[in-house]
């Protein structure tokens, strides 16, 4: 059945934050030493007024602490609850395309994983300018199309072809499109790749991560992808997962 990115985000999202925080947990057999969150915090425009957008639970922000007057948005009410956990950060649940604030009113934007959500990311990135003041710095993070491409294998072990980690098949937001997207509204655009494999000893961390995604499975289909799974241990010793997460920085010039 086909679904719009939006419809698809909605059902994920919008009254809970568990299928989320099953795909973080699955990020923690990265073998980067340096988590994503420490990576990304330490690139990040952090100073005077910072807005995420789509911010989800705030683990960016648990994990690096609050920085400058923070705003945090999304479009989940599940999310939103959460965010509110964040000491000293303001809340707003609202639509990214759609932005409650007036023109060249914050100085750095976030929007951590979340383009691919969007029926149109243009729209957002066009927001993304309009409230951005001259000389503000946007951050985006998106993946590339191979991005944990050996879970997407899982889907056909188990007859379940809607299993795919490629959001981007539904508006194609990927990292090798979306520097182009952003330098259609931002100047000094630059790339850099975030460097790390998942190395995951055992199935349940991976079964939760799938079962995030399409729902609970069946026991036959549970029981295959765990043979699959476990499987490929027994042959390599993990699971290996490869990872292509870019971030992509610009500047909102005077145009």
């Amino acid at each position: 059945m086909t679904t719009t990115p939006s419809a698809r985000a909605v059902s994920q999202y919008a009254t809970t934050t568990g299928n989320l925080t099953a795909r973080m947990a699955l990020h923690s057999y990265g073998t980067n030493p340096q988590d994503w969150f420490a990576w990304l915090g330490e690139r990040l425009p952090l100073s005077g007024d910072v807005l995420e957008v789509g911010a989800g639970t705030g683990e960016l922000w648990h994990r690096i602490g609050r920085r400058g007057r923070l705003t945090l948005t999304d479009f989940s009410p599940a999310m939103c609850a959460r965010l509110r956990e964040v000491p000293g950060a303001r809340v707003l649940r609202c639509d990214a395309t759609h932005l409650p604030f007036r023109a060249s009113v914050v100085d750095a934007v976030i929007a951590n994983s979340m383009l691919y959500h969007l029926d149109d990311p243009d729209a957002a990135l066009r927001e993304f300018a309009r409230v951005l003041r001259p000389g503000g710095r946007l951050a985006v993070a998106v993946n590339g199309r191979d991005h944990m491409a050996e879970l997407n294998t899982l889907g056909a072990v188990i007859g379940r072809p809607d299993l795919a980690v490629r959001f981007h098949d539904r508006n194609d937001v990927t990292a090798e499109t979306t520097p182009a997207r952003v330098a259609a509204h931002f100047d000094d655009v630059t790339v850099e790749r975030y460097p790390d494999e998942l190395v995951v000893p055992a199935a349940e961390p991976i079964l939760a991560y799938v079962a995030s995604m399409i729902g609970p499975l069946p026991a036959a289909q549970e029981a295959a992808a765990r043979a699959a799974i476990e499987a490929r241990i027994d042959a390599e010793g993990a699971f290996r997962v490869r990872k292509h997460t870019v971030l992509i920085s610009s500047t909102r010039g005077a145009r």
